[in-house]
């Protein structure tokens, strides 16, 4: 459909004093799924919580999809 678009995110969290999962990285990719679960499974190793989402949406009417968890490793939490 013209003027829709996916994005794919990855997310790396670690932990706070308190123990709780907080966002410290993301980035948007231009590859596919599968190149970014292999680029979040990296990360995780590093951090406490990796994390991969994909959006659809429609700019031109302002239309942003809800996430959809592609993938998920270890503690996570809340992303935008």
């Amino acid at each position: 459909m013209p003027g829709a678009f996916t994005s794919i995110s990855i997310f790396a969290f670690d932990l706070d004093e308190n123990g709780q999962a907080i966002q410290v990285w993301e980035t948007v990719v231009d590859e596919d799924e599968h190149g970014a679960v292999e680029e979040a499974k990296a990360l995780a190793t590093t951090h406490a919580g990796a994390l991969v989402v994909k959006r659809e949406g429609k700019p031109a009417v302002g239309e942003e999809g809800n996430p959809i968890i592609i993938f998920q490793t270890g503690r996570i939490g809340d992303f935008d």
